[in-house]
């Protein structure tokens, strides 16, 4: 219990000091995890639709595909990007090995499946009805999908909540491809991991607060957007 109190003693201390090494690990696993589920949202959510309102040919297989992905373990994802982007791989000249931008790809893979099942999870139980009552209404085609993607927005906001936060709180694919390099690719779950290594317990114990509390402020902050404005 010592070593719980002490570290949520050192979190306060270093969150009030303003620590420089932790504002900038912090603020690196945000936009690295921000700019992933971005990234996967702009495929995944035109993906969504055209699987659920078009005919694609074994749509159910592909369907369970997505499915058996979300369990999708991240240093698989963190061993086929290491390959793909070795000196010795087909995307080697690139450079992108132990950066930030590899950490982006990474994350974009393993939150991709989460996005994508629970956009086609959504539609199935709202978007048909606002499709066919747009149709009905005389609204074109892309008018219509404009409408069910207005109608669902909150749920899409919810399922990048969720990829946001498996992001975020994933470590295996970010040492593998990232290199927990100090300074450039160290991020709060990496940190947390050598800290960890290291013994130093009561630094493990106040990044894992800080991580905490930056996911608790994302929620804080979509549940005010989603009430326009009103905390829900």
């Amino acid at each position: 219990m010592q070593v719980i109190f002490e570290g949520i003693k050192k979190a306060i201390e270093l969150i009030i000091s303003f620590d420089r090494e932790i504002i900038e690990i912090s603020w690196r696993s945000l936009w690295i995890s921000g700019l992933a589920c971005f990234i996967s949202s702009v495929f995944c959510i035109p993906i969504g639709f055209l699987l659920h309102f078009y005919k694609i040919p074994a749509k159910g297989l592909f369907l369970n595909i997505i499915q058996t992905l979300y369990a999708l373990p991240t240093v698989l994802v963190g061993l086929f990007l290491y390959l793909l982007l070795s000196k010795e791989g087909p995307l080697g000249e690139f450079n992108l090995l132990f950066t930030p931008w590899a950490m982006v790809i990474g994350q974009a893979i393993i939150v991709s499946p989460i996005i994508l099942g629970l956009t086609i999870s959504t539609l199935s139980n709202f978007g048909k009805e606002v499709y066919e009552t747009a149709l009905a209404l005389g609204a074109s085609e892309f008018q219509a999908l404009l409408q069910v993607l207005r109608e669902i927005k909150f749920s899409l906001v919810s399922s990048l909540l969720l990829g946001f936060g498996r992001a975020i709180s994933e470590v295996g694919c970010a040492i593998m491809v990232g290199g927990n390099i100090r300074g450039y690719t160290r991020v709060l779950t990496t940190a947390i991991s050598l800290e960890t290594g290291k013994g130093n317990l009561e630094i493990s114990i106040a990044l894992g607060i800080i991580l905490l509390g930056i996911a608790l402020f994302v929620n804080m902050f979509l549940n005010f957007f989603q009430g326009k404005g009103t905390w829900r």
